[in-house]
């Protein structure tokens, strides 16, 4: 592969996940830091892409797909029965870690009442909180992306590895008995931390996510304590998860399919 056909593949690589860091490209494409370093100098000066503190981001998008209003107009119902579901297992005043993801904004919309701390890598959430006196909030660093709302990078990874919380409430891109995975590195590094510095995971995944895997891989199952759903999840893989000690709460949805709804005796609503 010549270097311009790489710079190209850099390129398309990244209007796949707007967003990467350097070990992720360099791994990528099989080429050292330098090497990569050089393209996106090359790419940055074509005015293609813009260098970031670690990475790099593209500059001209070719869809809304990974936009957080775009991503948040997709399983509202799900998403609004998930939300107040997890908001139910927050006791008062606990501290909480919340990740970026559109389902764990639903999750936020229903904790004002619980008086939380909360520590997030997210500006929606941040500003759901901006005039909340009952919330304290702690935004962490980091680079901004814009269209997802959302702070990443190794500021924002240092932000989580320096505090602890009581409840890391976080969604991922895709879930089945090996694991979770999410879309790109970089979120997936930041939620690493954010698992490290929580006594208790939540997972909030819609049943679009059970069976899927996304590019990256984010953790085994063995540091999540529950797993927030909805009723449309399948009930083999809502069992396979209890099999391995998680609890699964399934949050009716209205109008949706009940066959993955647990019984009383293991799980809370």
């Amino acid at each position: 592969m010549t270097a311009q056909e790489r710079q190209h593949r850099i390129e398309e690589y990244l209007q796949k996940v707007e967003f990467a860091s350097l070990d992720e490209l360099a791994k990528t494409f099989g080429v050292s830091l330098s090497t990569i370093r050089r393209d996106l100098t090359l790419l940055e000066a074509a005015g293609t892409v813009k260098r970031t503190h670690g990475g790099a981001r593209i500059l001209t998008p070719k869809s809304d797909e990974f936009t957080f209003s775009a991503r948040d107009t997709h399983q509202l119902a799900e998403k609004e029965a998930i939300g107040k579901a997890c908001a139910a297992l927050v006791h008062p005043n606990q501290s909480l870690i919340l990740d970026a993801g559109t389902t764990v904004y639903h999750v936020a919309r229903y904790l004002e009442e619980k008086a939380p701390q909360i520590v997030t890598n997210s500006l929606p959430v941040a500003n759901l909180f901006a005039s909340a006196n009952r919330v304290e909030l702690v935004l962490s660093g980091g680079v901004l992306y814009p269209r997802l709302g959302v702070l990443v990078g190794p500021l924002a990874v240092e932000t989580f590895s320096k505090i602890h919380a009581d409840v890391a409430i976080m969604s991922a891109g895709g879930i089945t008995l090996e694991g979770l995975t999410n879309s790109h590195s970089l979120l997936v590094d930041i939620q690493r931390a954010m698992i490290r510095a929580a006594a208790r995971v939540i997972m909030c995944l819609d049943h679009t996510k059970f069976g899927r895997r996304s590019l990256a891989l984010l953790c085994d199952l063995e540091p999540i304590d529950v797993v927030v759903t909805d009723s449309g999840a399948p009930a083999e893989l809502v069992e396979g998860l209890r099999s391995k000690g998680i609890e699964v709460v399934v949050a009716p949805v209205s109008g949706g399919q009940e066959a993955a709804t647990p019984p009383a005796s293991s799980s809370s609503g």
